[in-house]
């Protein structure tokens, strides 16, 4: 059975059982409705013949006599005819008077005159109205008993009971339900026809796909939206975001995007010009974060429906492309050294072969005071940790061949090993790397200088150049529209990318730190930069290599 199928019965049965429920609940309220009616007129009937003067002093005189009347003398009597008058005029069941012993002064019965009424009659004469639904010697029927008092008042004298019968109180009850029943089944019909239309139109509006279609569908774009890294984002013809998964609005920063205008959104210029221009593979930094971005045209039957916007982080590959040219740079200087302290070692082979130990051991001696490898950084000595001095004495050596003398600052004071190596060589090989590039672009002489102070477990970096500063003056060297000097400086060495600094400052900040502009430089002075890692140093310290020697 199709969906539309089921939901049509399913909604003509609620209908059906509301509507049945409502009639109950209408019936139900005329019945009442009708009892209601039938007890007041009954009150009211009873309380106008016991206000009658004839009434009261008749009723007082048989209660004043303690003889018991004479049932003949009763049928004759004013009373009887008093009762039967209002009998007929109203339509009662009875009009029955009695005094205050419960005698039967009054009855439709002649023959129960002068006997005791067969229903309860003491709360009557205490004064109280009565109304109620009784079985007596007529039947079953809706009373109301009304005491009778003498015209100055006192105790009451007897009752009078008015009672209309069950047939007659809902005489209009099949009219009721009647029109209650016609009312139900128009309503189920009304029901029936919107129910049709609605039909036909969910039909419509979903090109015949049933909802258990609808819902796969929701699923697999869920599935596909969220389980992917990238981040999508979906725009209408109008530019409004209509789709935007979790991953994108982490990368861009969004809060709540769908329904809003995407080039209304806090988005860096380079992020909304490359969708505004439909770009494929542009950059951009959002934050600390780079972001690769592809916009592709959605058309169906020749119609423009929007674009889709592909936004994927490239910040860890990016990252670990630094750490792997630092690593690259690292293993060339651990080659250099090898082939340098092999062909050491052969000097001092041949001068023990030759006899003359006393040369190979001043030679040794000589080997061991200057270090392995001549890096040509000045005060390299000042850095007693191996991988610092590896780092720093392989960038050294690539800033040579550049025209680039790299030199270790007076103020170096760092007496702990390195225990996060990674980060370390990705920060300062950048922090140097871009240092040695705006040097280049600068006048002679050309430098790059580094200070490394530690501070408990923390790594306090500095590097100043002799380039030109930043370019231009007061711009942000963190972000695309920053630069190092000229164009060349201002992109990564390998990558062109520009995104060297910002990946810095991205690595420093996962451990607490920080990456920051000290001196934009400027009119022939150069910039400095200074960078903090909580974490990096190991807090038992070493001795400088001098005392170690």
């Amino acid at each position: 059975m199709r969906f539309a199928t089921r939901l049509l019965l399913v909604q003509l049965a609620t209908v059906t059982a509301v509507v049945a429920v409502c009639a109950l609940v209408f019936g139900w309220l005329g019945v009442r409705q009708l009892r209601a009616e039938s007890e007041t007129a009954a009150l009211n009937i009873a309380r106008t013949v016991a206000e009658d003067p004839d009434v009261k002093s008749a009723v007082a005189a048989f209660s004043a006599d303690p003889g018991t009347p004479d049932a003949a003398d009763l049928r004759d009597g004013p009373l009887q005819q008093i009762a039967t008058d209002v009998a007929e005029r109203t339509d009662a069941l009875f009009v029955v008077i009695t005094d205050d012993h419960g005698i039967r002064l009054a009855h439709p019965n002649d023959d129960l005159l002068g006997q005791v009424v067969s229903t309860p009659f003491a709360e009557v004469l205490d004064g109280n109205e009565v109304i109620d639904w009784e079985v007596g010697t007529l039947g079953e029927s809706a009373r109301a008993k009304v005491p009778i008092y003498t015209e100055d008042g006192g105790a009451a004298v007897g009752e009078v009971s008015v009672g209309f019968e069950r047939a007659s109180v809902f005489d209009d009850l099949p009219a009721l339900l009647t029109t209650i029943a016609a009312a139900a089944l128009g309503a189920v019909a009304l029901a029936a026809f919107a129910t049709l239309l609605v039909r036909r139109r969910f039909e419509r509006l979903t090109l015949g796909l049933q909802p258990e279609e609808l819902m796969a569908l929701v699923q697999n774009q869920a599935a596909v939206l969220e389980g992917v890294g990238d981040g999508v984002v979906a725009l209408d013809p109008d530019g409004v975001i209509r789709v935007c998964n979790e991953a994108a609005e982490r990368m861009l920063r969004l809060d709540d995007p769908v329904g809003r205008r995407f080039d209304a959104l806090a988005l860096p210029d380079d992020v909304v010009r490359a969708v505004r221009e439909g770009a494929t593979a542009a950059e951009a930094v959002v934050g600390d974060r780079v972001l690769y971005l592809d916009t592709r045209p959605v058309r169906r039957d020749h119609r423009a429906l929007g674009e889709i916007v592909v936004v994927r982080d490239r910040t860890d590959v990016e990252a670990l492309a630094g750490r792997l040219e630092t690593v690259r740079a690292m293993t060339e200087a651990l080659r250099v050294q090898r082939h340098e302290f092999a062909n050491r070692l052969h000097v001092a082979s041949g001068l023990i072969d030759a006899d003359r130990v006393d040369e190979a051991r001043a030679f040794l001696a000589d080997l061991t005071e200057r270090g392995a490898v001549d890096f040509a950084v000045a005060g390299l000595e000042r850095v007693p940790d191996a991988f610092l001095q590896s780092l720093v004495g392989a960038t050294g050596a690539a800033a040579r061949e550049r025209g680039v003398t790299l030199r270790v600052s007076e103020d170096t004071l760092l007496l702990s090993e390195v225990a996060l190596p990674e980060d370390v060589a990705a920060i300062l090989g950048n922090l140097v790397g871009n240092a040695v590039t705006a040097a280049v672009a600068g006048f002679e002489p050309r430098w790059v200088e580094v200070a490394l102070l530690g501070d408990g477990d923390e790594l306090v970096v500095t590097v100043a150049d002799s380039g030109g500063g930043i370019q231009p003056i007061g711009s942000d060297p963190f972000g695309r529209a920053g630069s190092r000097e000229d164009d060349p400086a201002s992109s990564d060495e390998v990558h062109g990318h520009g995104f060297g600094l910002p990946l810095c400052r991205d690595l420093a900040r996962r451990h607490g730190g920080d990456v920051w502009l000290i001196d934009a430089g400027g009119d022939g002075a150069g910039a400095v930069f200074g960078a903090r890692l909580p974490g990096a140093l190991r807090r038992d310290t070493v001795q400088p290599r001098e005392e170690n020697a």
